[in-house]
């Protein structure tokens, strides 16, 4: 198995934890602050990411649809109110964000519709040729191994189902670029500290950002897993990708 090196980025170097226990343990810790920073820090905008990436299942109008790393439900919420698919599952190693998006489902009255459960990306608890698409938004840079996570999202897809993943990447252009580095560099490491009491969670985020394999690499270790018609949209200058493919 191929090793990437945004798989040993880790949120604290010094714990004997390995990575996916780091990352549950990151996201029980944020949990009750996450949605609001994720509208806050992204101005709203990621709400708009979320729908341009679910835009991309509406050729194929699954019924049957797997949210991968689904934190508070954001996806699985936007899927039924976009694409009314009548059957979402989502997955998450973290109890805590699980919780929450659970009680975001029974507000909105649509457990008939949404269920979460925990679940390890590279452990799928689903039989092969389950789902008809599987989305990640914003989770694929948490996989502890990145290949066997998609090699599993592979298995659990059906024929002809479509993957989406939703993720964040590096601004190419120059004066933007600086723009970006200072705001995820300093900026969103002390908001997420002021808010959530621990800014190891938002340097995480830049240090796995830095080190994820975007673009067309990420293309091309998809194709290595068996996905074909892979293809990638940018968001916001680049501050965003869509990745998609079919299997």
């Amino acid at each position: 198995m191929k090793k990437f090196a945004h798989d040993t980025i880790v949120p604290n170097k010094q714990s004997e934890l390995n990575k996916k226990q780091q990352i549950a343990a990151m996201f029980n810790n944020i949990a009750f602050r996450y949605d609001f920073l994720n509208r806050f820090l992204s101005l709203g905008i990621d709400i708009s990411w979320r729908k341009k990436a679910i835009n991309q299942l509406k050729d194929i109008n699954p019924q049957y649809v797997l949210d991968v790393a689904t934190g508070t439900a954001d996806m699985p919420l936007l899927l039924y109110k976009k694409l009314h698919t009548p059957a979402i599952v989502g997955i998450d190693i973290s109890k805590d964000m699980l919780a929450i998006g659970k009680s975001k489902i029974e507000k909105n009255k649509l457990q008939q519709y949404i269920q979460l459960q925990e679940g390890d990306s590279e452990k799928i608890n689903f039989s092969d040729n389950t789902f008809d698409a599987v989305t990640v938004a914003f989770g694929v840079r948490n996989f502890e191994h990145l290949e066997l996570g998609l090699q599993e999202i592979y298995r659990v897809l059906k024929m002809n189902g479509k993957l989406v993943v939703l993720e964040f990447s590096q601004p190419k252009k120059t004066m933007f670029s600086g723009l970006y580095k200072l705001y995820m560099n300093s900026i969103a490491p002390n908001f997420g500290k002021y808010f959530t009491k621990n800014k190891e969670a938002y340097q995480y985020l830049h240090s796995s950002i830095q080190a994820f394999p975007e673009g067309n690499v990420f293309l091309g270790i998809m194709e290595n897993v068996g996905f074909k018609n892979v293809y990638l949209k940018k968001l916001s200058l680049g501050i965003c990708t869509i990745y998609c493919g079919t299997k």
